[in-house]
């Protein structure tokens, strides 16, 4: 079979009618689909966009006054929100400092292997390599949430500041 042939495949109709899936099609996992869309292309803007970020983060301190901003939720309300103390916790990270990180943002601290992970698992997927966990699932988004929200309301509640509100 030369390279301009197709490899078509009897599937079950599982779509809209219509629907064309990528067997049918002739789509291979990490190859640019026949439109030219490359699927490993989502996961590599992503994995270079948080590289630049945490680089800019690791040369140009967030301690420094006005740096890059004040929380809009904190600004407002003077309530911390679950991603303050985020951008010192990464510094402090690319500094190897575990502690100071801890201390800015906790919930990033334990978060940010996980979604390292689930970027893995992202980019794996996309090239056709390794299971889909996920599949459709919603439950890690929803779960992200209600932790993320959890965490907002106790390190607002006085007696916790000093373990979860950054210091």
């Amino acid at each position: 079979m030369n390279r301009t042939q197709h490899v078509h495949r009897a599937v079950p109709d599982t779509g809209p009618p219509g629907a064309v899936s990528g067997a049918v099609s002739g789509a291979v996992p990490g190859r640019a689909a026949p439109g030219g869309h490359r699927p490993w292309a989502g996961p590599a803007a992503v994995g270079l966009l948080t590289s630049a970020a945490t680089l800019v983060l690791a040369v140009r301190s967030p301690y420094e006054t006005g740096s890059y901003g004040v929380c809009p939720l904190l600004a407002v309300t003077g309530l911390w929100c679950p991603g303050c103390g985020g951008l010192r916790a990464v510094h402090a990270l690319t500094q190897l400092d575990l502690a100071a990180a801890w201390g800015m943002n906790p919930l990033f601290v334990v978060g940010a292997p996980l979604l390292v992970l689930a970027w893995g698992l992202w980019l794996a997927r996309s090239l056709g390599r390794g299971p889909s966990v996920w599949g459709r699932a919603t439950w890690p988004a929803w779960a992200f949430l209600v932790v993320s929200v959890l965490f907002a309301v106790l390190r607002n509640v006085p007696a916790l500041e000093p373990w979860l509100a950054p210091v």
